[in-house]
């Protein structure tokens, strides 16, 4: 693989001017009158057919915003009950109650305030909403597009950049998790925006270098504020900064400057406001997100498969062509003519990026399908690249044939991915947002009862409703003192109470079921259930004191 060489720039000093004469890409010809070639006008209306089809299937994600995770899909995966609602709660919070933060919930805005701020935003204008929340993602998500067209065409031909849209465009798994207002999109935009900045590195003069530098490092402290694993994505642009000063021992210093442009904010953000007053929310995030790791060499081998087999979840077919053209080329082919090489960087970027989070997740022993939502962009990017180092001019004859048949495989992956994600269109199913109007109504219709909803899909049947809610699962207090501080009245189970939420729930309350609401296709979380709260008499009621509690929470 060669990575391509690229002009080495050559940290600022003082006397360095911003007016300096920069080299320019060839000398500059006289103006042509001739007329244009016709086949460049052809390829001009095939591109922008291309583009036209490209826009049309980046619409076809806004139909049906509040129709449920697609039902029966491969993907099982519980952020559809909880993360919208978990991870944006703040916002939410914030405009039904009056404040971001219920002392004793789980508060993840405290370690990840990025997405809650964006929505707070957004809510200030379009209200509480599941859908507004959509389409922001959505929204993001089309910033990304553009942003993958950018990165892979400072590399390659405008085809190139077109293919790797396109497959990220047709995903039907991009477009399950795509359209769930979830983290994972706003940290790939932070990410690809640090890539090009990166890349223009070798372009720039030297004062703007340190400009760029500074805006790279509060990207990257966008991105762990947006999401922590990002940590595991952030060497993928460390690479590419280091690689526009050739790995010299400038780099180092351009590396420094990166790195205390983004431990700057974040010290700011956790040492004033995080430390004095949420450290303990803050350590909470990590101790709920941490799973049982294996204790034996084999099992931490099955782990670590696991995880990489966790992206044939993305598209098999994909994957398995990826793996292909990466080993195609790692072989030292000969060339036969001086066609220089296409740039590879982003390809040893992209691979970084998709090796950080696939390590993360066989660390943390969890795999789940929404982690790899940020692996698809890396993928992509990669096919397209790769597949265009196939058909270079230079290539033996043999690679060039390998390199359309990709194509072809690549361009029939993206029409069936454009006929499911057309299926889903068809047939949207609301069973989610259907429950959730029903609890509503129906706490609506017992004004009497506090309004006060215990669930662990709470914070979700907040966004969708507006009912305010608080979680029975996680919490920096103990369940019995949390419920004895927020007298809820009314609990949402899915299926059946959890026997260790009942035994907690009856220190103060007796539960009694009230409605049921069809939802989703999990056997095991296929019907929410609400219960009314009952009191019981004050001498029945046992739950530990503030104190005893706050010990815990210590502990």
């Amino acid at each position: 693989m060669n990575p391509g060489r690229a002009r080495q720039p050559d940290l600022p000093h003082e006397s360095d001017r911003d007016d300096a004469p920069r080299s320019a890409r060839g000398p500059v010809l006289a103006e042509s009158h001739a007329p244009p070639q016709p086949h460049k006008s052809n390829l001009r209306y095939a591109y922008a057919v291309w583009i036209g089809g490209i826009v049309a299937l980046f619409c076809l994600h806004f139909p049906h915003l509040l129709a449920d995770f697609p039902n029966y899909s491969p993907w099982m995966d519980y952020s559809k009950y909880t993360d919208e609602g978990w991870y944006g709660n703040a916002a939410a919070r914030y405009y039904i109650a009056g404040h971001w933060y219920f002392h004793g919930d789980f508060n993840p805005a405290v370690a990840l305030p990025v997405w809650p701020l964006l929505l707070a935003i957004l809510f200030h204008f379009t209200g509480v909403s599941l859908a507004a929340a959509r389409a922001l993602v959505l929204a993001v998500f089309g910033c990304n597009l553009l942003l993958t067209w950018r990165l892979v065409r400072t590399q390659a031909e405008p085809w190139v950049a077109l293919l790797a849209v396109t497959l990220l465009v047709s995903s039907p798994f991009l477009y399950a998790f795509g359209r769930l207002a979830l983290l994972e999109p706003t940290l790939v935009c932070f990410l690809l925006l640090s890539w090009l900045l990166a890349l223009r590195l070798p372009h720039a003069s030297a004062r703007s270098q340190i400009l760029l530098l500074a805006a790279i490092g509060l990207l990257l402290c966008l991105m762990v504020l947006t999401k922590t694993t990002a940590i595991f994505v952030l060497p993928s642009t460390l690479y590419l900064i280091a690689r526009a000063y050739d790995f010299r021992w400038v780099s180092c210093r351009a590396l420094a400057v990166t790195a205390s442009a983004a431990a700057l904010p974040w010290c700011a953000w956790y040492f004033l406001f995080v430390r004095p007053h949420y450290r303990v929310d803050y350590q909470y995030l990590f101790d709920v997100n941490h799973w049982a790791e294996p204790s034996t060499v084999g099992g931490w081998i099955a782990a670590f498969w696991y995880a990489l087999h966790g992206t044939l979840w993305i598209s098999p077919t994909l994957g398995i062509i990826a793996a292909l053209l990466l080993l195609l080329s790692l072989i030292p082919w000969r060339t036969r003519d001086a066609d220089p090489a296409t740039s590879l960087n982003p390809v040893v970027a992209s691979l970084l990026a998709a090796g950080g989070i696939i390590f993360f997740t066989g660390w943390h022993n969890h795999p789940q399908p929404r982690y790899y939502a940020a692996v698809v962009y890396p993928l992509c990017i990669v096919l397209a690249l790769l597949t265009a180092d196939l058909l270079r001019r230079n290539r033996p004859l043999f690679l060039r044939a390998i390199g359309v048949l990709a194509l072809i495989v690549m361009a029939v992956v993206s029409a069936a991915g454009t006929i499911r994600i057309a299926g889903y269109i068809r047939h949207p199913q609301y069973e989610f947002v259907t429950a959730a109007k029903g609890i509503a109504a129906y706490i609506d219709q017992h004004p009497g009862q506090h309004r006060l909803l215990l669930s662990i899909s709470g914070d979700d049947l907040s966004l969708m409703t507006g009912v305010p809610a608080i979680c029975d699962d996680f919490g920096t207090w103990d369940l019995p003192f949390r419920i004895h501080a927020w007298q809820p009245g009314w609990y949402a189970a899915w299926n059946d109470i959890d026997p260790g939420s009942l035994a907690d729930l009856q220190t103060q309350y007796s539960p009694e079921r009230v409605a049921a609401f069809p939802a989703f296709d999990d056997p095991d979380r296929n019907l929410l259930v609400l219960y009314r709260l009952v009191p019981l008499p004050p001498a029945q009621q046992t739950y530990l004191t503030e104190e005893e509690n706050a010990d815990n929470a210590r502990k």
